[in-house]
């Protein structure tokens, strides 16, 4: 903590805090609340903000190769403008709402290997103290529960799960990332594509679903990724057969990769996404991150009544531990 190490260093006492999440589990565009119990050090301080960052572990592809990195996708200022006295024990109570693009970290229960953190800084005198992260578990909405499962039903098994840095066009994305859900083939499609990946991207009234499909071969025989992009609303979950609309969609998409042999085409009428590397797609810059250590690993295949993971050893003490080092974007 660089503020609290220069206290320390001319013999006065920071503040210390910590942050109690209240709620256990949130889903995105869900209230995120809870505390901020603050004590305070070996003299009176002018707190002049406390902050709640949102931190997530991002991955970025660039000239050198690929990195991993912190990327702060929301702030709140809870709290400021205060005197904490000498000693003194305060607790600040918040409540703040998650984006509805918040990446999803567990599915049926089970974690999927993506690391999302809750942060305190508190603003002392024009410096920042960056407190410990707090993880922060993060479940379906029901059309997204709605479509995995659905994948589950079909054969579809559950890879891996990550979080790419970059935008993907044609697309109302808001956060300078986004969330690949990479499933394995079910055994109808098995011999036309290696895998299909899921993107999500949440509004308030509906939900953008982006697919994904990584064929066999190089671009020469047709196998290159092909993309395209369906519009649902919240509303139409208990009425849809999300078995068939699903099955829909993915024959669509192998249909569209296999005659056009690449990106282009329309899903349901939605012209088609793709990834634009004009907006930084798989490529960092300047703020996307000092790499962490934190990784997740061991993940593998399984389906047991919809798409769960198997197994996931997911080694995120680092990330969750803070880092003073690092760059947000």
């Amino acid at each position: 903590m660089v503020l609290r190490r220069l206290l320390g260093s001319i013999g006065i006492g920071g503040p210390s805090v910590d942050t109690v999440l209240q709620t256990e589990a949130a889903r995105p565009g869900d209230t995120l609340s809870g505390e901020i119990r603050l004590t305070g050090g070996g003299a009176d301080f002018e707190i002049e903000h406390l902050t709640l960052e949102l931190v997530a572990r991002v991955e970025a592809e660039h000239e050198q190769g690929e990195s991993e990195g912190t990327v702060v996708f929301e702030r709140f200022t809870v709290a400021g403008g205060f005197r904490l006295a000498r000693e003194e024990r305060r607790t600040v109570p918040f409540s703040v709402t998650l984006p509805h693009e918040t990446p999803l970290t567990e599915v049926h229960g089970q974690d999927i290997g993506v690391v999302l953190g809750v942060r305190t800084e508190l603003g002392i005198a024009g410096a920042r103290d960056k407190g410990d992260m707090d993880p922060l578990t993060v479940r379906p909405l029901p059309a997204q529960e709605a479509v995995l499962t659905a994948f589950g039903r079909l054969g579809f098994g559950f890879r891996s799960a990550d979080l790419e840095y970059g935008h993907i066009g044609g697309t109302r994305q808001q956060l300078p990332f986004y969330q690949e859900i990479e499933l394995t083939p079910s055994q109808r499609y098995a011999h036309q594509v290696d895998e299909v990946e899921v993107t999500f991207l949440a509004r308030p009234d509906g939900m953008e679903v982006v697919l994904e499909a990584g064929g066999h071969g190089g671009f020469a025989s047709g196998g290159h990724d092909a993309l395209n992009r369906f519009d649902l609303s919240h509303t139409q979950v208990p009425d849809t057969d999300w078995d068939r609309e699903v099955d829909s969609w993915v024959g669509q998409l192998v249909e569209h990769r296999s005659t056009v042999g690449g990106y282009g085409g329309y899903g349901d009428g939605v012209p088609y996404a793709h990834k634009d590397d004009s907006h930084g797609d798989h490529r960092s810059g300047p703020g996307v991150g000092t790499a962490i250590a934190a990784g997740a690993a061991g993940l593998a295949v399984g389906v047991a009544g919809g798409l769960v993971a198997a197994e996931v050893v997911d080694e995120v003490g680092d990330f969750l531990e803070g880092d003073d080092e690092e760059d947000d974007a």
